[in-house]
């Protein structure tokens, strides 16, 4: 049988979809709907507290391009969730297509959920398009962060050309109350030595807080962040927060405090931990 070349037959690709609902019972979240798909994974480690902590899991061990992933979470009423993932989602160098991720979350009337996805690092040549879509009640409360690491420094790695796209959309009683669209495409490390983009810094974050704490947490926020390259503002009920640093280490080591200050001092989830 004579042998076929093998750019006729497609890449394997990952695929993964999840989904986590909640409800209140007994006076703790507990689980409503659960759904895992291929590579996506979701554990739920035992807690001694009313909430709830998920971690995703991506069983691929990262994603290059076409790869596709895909979360949805919805806290009802009254519930608390923590969302965070086991490890670094690392972004490997695309052949062809783009990596995409996704995440769609809704927040109940009276509910919380903090969204604490660990850093997401980019390798040179990567292509990732990311997409966060939340929909939020008046009374609930909702906590994000989101860092990315341009190689990992310590290994001497570094992003010289490469895509990222990243898209927020996060709503309130149906009204936007957030949007944002970061791309970096092309040559990102000259992009990123531009002293108005990061300054040659290779890590960066972005962190977003709306509920009924705003007022009291901004002035901890920014006490937190003194000294360091980030900043804090506030406006229509809501706080967010830009960082830099010099590498992964030094952006973990602001990120960490400043978590536990959203938080309202509970510290960061325990795989977060250096």
């Amino acid at each position: 049988m004579q042998q076929q070349p093998a750019d006729r037959y497609a890449p394997q690709r990952a695929r993964g979809k999840g989904r986590l609902v909640t409800k209140a019972f007994g006076g703790r979240t507990r689980l409503a709907e659960f759904f895992q798909e291929g590579c996506a994974k979701i554990r739920l480690p035992e807690t001694f507290s009313p909430e709830m902590e998920a971690i995703l899991i991506n069983t691929s061990g990262g994603l290059t391009g076409g790869d596709v992933i895909e979360w949805s979470v919805a806290a009802a009423a009254s519930t608390r969730l923590s969302v965070t993932t086991q490890a670094n989602e690392k972004i490997y160098k695309a052949s062809a297509d783009t990596a995409s991720v996704s995440t769609r979350i809704s927040v109940g009337p009276s509910a919380s959920v903090h969204w604490l996805p660990q850093e997401t690092i980019l390798f040179d040549q990567a292509s990732l398009t990311r997409r966060l879509d939340v929909e939020l009640s008046d009374t609930s409360e909702f906590l994000a962060v989101e860092a990315v690491l341009l190689g990992r420094k310590a290994m001497g790695e570094a992003v010289a050309n490469g895509t990222f796209r990243d898209r927020w959309r996060i709503r309130r009683d149906g009204k936007l109350l957030h949007a944002e669209e970061m791309k970096l495409d092309g040559e990102i490390e000259r992009l990123t030595r531009a002293t108005a983009v990061l300054s040659g810094r290779v890590a960066f974050a972005t962190l977003f807080y709306a509920g009924p704490l705003t007022d009291a947490l901004l002035p901890k926020l920014r006490a937190c962040l003194e000294g360091t390259a980030g900043g804090a503002s506030t406006w229509n009920g809501k706080i967010i927060a830009r960082l830099v640093a010099a590498d992964g280490y030094a952006l973990r080591k602001i990120l960490t405090p400043v978590i536990s200050v959203l938080r309202n001092g509970a510290p960061v989830p325990k795989v977060w931990n250096i």
